[in-house]
């Protein structure tokens, strides 16, 4: 039942951009090493940058596992799930990057989040992902489910930061500048925001 496109537009755009939550999947090159699924949220942290790359704003958080294997080997899947309507699982196999606060990429993406206060959440890299096999499912064993609102406590929690207490945040962390299995992560201290 699964189909293959060439390219993010149409449908599949509009469903994509649709889903309140998707989740991302990468992995060291290491044999042995953790493989990281992360959900990510917040309506307005997401855009289809064009048919075939995405991107997303990766916001402060416990650990750095994605930015570690990025910058280690570059692979990454996204998935989106149909939690209502027509059952429907979307896949974007890639190749992906952690664009730091420093790139001069920098303020050319970030104008491409014009929906979210990015300000309030621990900004600290966007990732970029250039999708190499883009793939839907069935999802038919997907439950129904219904999205009332994004939660508040993140952007509460982050909100009160300043570049210098963010960074402190990080350095306290025990996987953000390493990952579990010793990969580099977040580069700290944190580059400033960009004006």
């Amino acid at each position: 039942m699964g189909k293959t496109y060439e390219r993010i537009d149409g449908r599949l755009r509009d469903f994509i951009e649709a889903q309140p939550v998707f989740f991302t999947a990468t992995a060291p090159l290491s044999g042995d090493g953790t493989v990281n699924l992360s959900p990510k949220g917040l309506r307005g942290s997401f855009a289809v940058l064009d048919e075939r790359t995405v991107a997303y704003l990766d916001f402060a958080g416990s650990n750095a596992e994605t930015v570690a294997h990025l910058r280690e080997n570059g692979r990454i899947t996204l998935m989106w799930c149909a939690f209502t309507g027509p059952p429907n699982i979307v896949r974007v196999h890639g190749r992906g990057e952690p664009v730091f606060r420093d790139d001069p990429r920098w303020g050319e993406l970030i104008a491409r989040f014009p929906g979210i206060d990015h300000s309030r959440h621990g900004l600290r890299a966007i990732i970029v992902v250039t999708a190499e096999l883009i793939r839907d499912t069935c999802g038919y064993a997907v439950p129904l489910m219904t999205y009332d609102s994004d939660r508040p406590l993140h952007g509460s929690r982050f909100a009160r930061e300043t570049d210098e207490s963010l960074d402190a945040y990080f350095h306290k962390k025990e996987h953000v500048a390493t990952s579990i299995d010793g990969l580099p992560g977040l580069p700290l201290p944190l580059p400033p925001t960009p004006a």
